[in-house]
């Protein structure tokens, strides 16, 4: 496959799923873990806005700050897809000279480039897919494309800190290229039913945490030694939350790591707080969760001694 067809065809799929993004989900999680959907689109969508003026010989230092913060304004999607038409048109107007491009780490050859959009656009296809409901099966003749590429740059990029730790693979070509990438190639509802769960306990919102978890629900508490307070249903469990967060002036939970493995999560956490009288002080834990329908029905936390 040429190489302008390559990168035509996954900013293509990565349109597709830019426009299927249904309207409630903009707010949402995806695999990559410090962005919303919408967060995610902004990205890929400055990538686009970016691409015209490299491959036409700009400098990061002409183009300036011009394209930084949110690109989306009220119409997302318009917005997303315009970017994604001009970068395609640059792409199939500068490849056939070649030259090089000037990046934020030094000059590039343009097709090097031209590979590294391509890939980004194709695994941010599927973050985008997965994180709303939507079709997450890629293309496999551009799956093989860009891993054949990837082979050789994969260390390299984890080296550099551009991609995670490898996550275990499938042994499938999709599996695969997503693991290489640092993604869970299973990502689905309870990775993003515990990334709002984290994130619910990470603002002291009390109704946002309880809106996440089963009427049936279990919390069993990490104390008192050695078994702790077990607390069930949804009102004895709000009751702990209440008081939990009353008691503390500047509660502030922080996830350290997690993981999901079917319907169990674990999720490691540091919980930072100070009182009225001055003292102030942390904990360091681990939830061991289990989820149901999307929400969280069993969370047994512990802490270190």
């Amino acid at each position: 496959m040429d190489l302008n067809t390559l990168y035509h065809r996954t900013v293509e799929s990565w349109a597709d799923r830019v426009n299927a993004v249904p309207a409630d989900r903009w707010e949402g999680p995806t695999p990559c873990r410090e962005w919303s959907v919408r967060d995610l689109v902004n990205h890929v969508t400055g990538e686009d806005l970016w691409t015209l003026p490299l491959v036409q010989g700009s400098t990061i230092e002409e183009v300036g700050a011009r394209l930084d913060g949110d690109l989306l304004g009220d119409d997302p999607i318009g917005e997303s897809l315009a970017a994604a038409r001009d970068a395609i048109r640059a792409v199939a107007d500068a490849l056939p000279s070649g030259g090089t491009v000037h990046l934020s780490y030094g000059e590039e050859q343009l097709d090097e480039y031209v590979h590294q959009l391509a890939a980004d656009h194709l695994v941010h296809g599927w973050d985008l897919a997965v994180a709303t409901g939507g079709d997450s099966r890629l293309d496999p003749a551009l799956v093989h494309e860009v891993a054949a590429w990837f082979a050789d740059r994969e260390e390299l990029y984890r080296a550099g800190g551009v991609i995670g730790a490898a996550a275990a693979g499938t042994g499938d070509a999709q599996g695969d290229l997503l693991a290489g990438f640092g993604r869970d190639p299973h990502w689905g509802p309870n990775h993003a039913a515990l990334a709002r769960f984290s994130a619910a306990f990470g603002s002291g919102d009390v109704d946002a945490i309880m809106a996440l978890m089963s009427d049936d629900c279990v919390f069993e508490a990490t104390g008192p030694a050695p078994d702790g307070i077990r607390h069930e249903g949804a009102e004895a469990v709000r009751a702990v939350w209440v008081e939990l967060f009353g008691e503390t002036s500047q509660p502030a939970f922080t996830e350290e790591e997690s993981f999901v493995a079917g319907d169990r999560a674990v999720l490691r956490w540091r919980f930072d707080w100070a009182r009225e009288d001055g003292s102030a002080g942390h904990v360091r834990g681990v939830d061991v969760l289990r989820l149901r329908d999307g929400l969280v029905c069993e969370k047994l936390s512990y802490v270190k001694g």
